[in-house]
């Protein structure tokens, strides 16, 4: 009998499967891109206040309020198209976040990048669209006049809102992101439209201009897509 010990059943290192990443590295790595996204807008937003100052122009209360709130408005539609984009398995929908996710964090890192440069702080210390003071453009885009600084801007998401989204899935999930987001970039307009006519500088008026086209063609597109799910969008809040 050989005394060599047999091995036959032990595991070859060099045949064990490579180590698949965890499902809960994914949101940090979603995380992880949207960081980087930020950053990269709040550095074109520095680069564009140091060519400003070059110029005449200078920031006027609509560029650092329009700046300040959409900013805040941005921020709850990237926090909900990452969750769409992380938990959706409708290819449509996730290539509707992922477009939200990216160009909209991009636009608040240049917004955030004014600020800096502008010494502004990033949110308003009163409240949410107090820059808008004239009556008259509140009437051409439709939306309820207000005096002063409000509390909650128009379109975004209660906490309540966002804990459903966050816990919803498969096509509930789909729904409720397209509801969500289509008031939320309904509610949001008045203030791009404004900001587009009436900001100071060149480059808030340009940004809102852009914020304009791009989500008007994402709401209608959001709209037709709650229609073939025979789902109606959600009133104004």
């Amino acid at each position: 009998m050989s005394d060599v010990p047999d091995r036959s059943s032990e595991p070859d290192p060099a045949a064990e499967p490579v180590q698949q990443p965890r499902r809960n590295q994914r949101p940090l790595l979603l995380i992880l891109a949207v960081v980087g996204v930020l950053l990269a807008g709040f550095l074109g937003g520095l680069l564009v206040s140091n060519a400003m100052h070059t110029t005449p122009e200078t920031p006027g209360a609509v560029d650092v309020g329009f700046s300040q709130d959409m900013s805040v408005h941005h921020a709850q539609a990237v926090q909900m198209s990452g969750i769409a984009l992380s938990g959706s398995t409708d290819p449509a929908v996730k290539r509707l976040a992922y477009d939200i996710l990216t160009t909209q964090a991009n636009q608040a890192g240049r917004m955030q990048g004014w600020l800096q440069q502008w010494n502004e702080p990033f949110i308003a210390p009163d409240g949410y669209m107090g820059w808008m003071t004239d009556m008259s453009a509140h009437e051409h885009s439709g939306t309820a006049m207000h005096m002063g600084a409000v509390q909650t801007m128009p379109g975004m998401a209660t906490d309540q809102e966002m804990a459903a989204l966050g816990q919803a899935t498969g096509t509930a999930l789909d729904t409720l992101f397209l509801q969500l987001m289509l008031r939320h970039h309904q509610g949001g307009m008045p203030m791009i439209e404004y900001a587009a006519q009436r900001a100071d500088t060149d480059a808030v008026r340009s940004l809102a201009q852009s914020m304009a086209k791009t989500q008007k063609s994402e709401a209608d597109l959001m709209t037709q897509m709650l229609a073939d799910r025979h789902v109606s969008p959600l009133p104004m809040n």
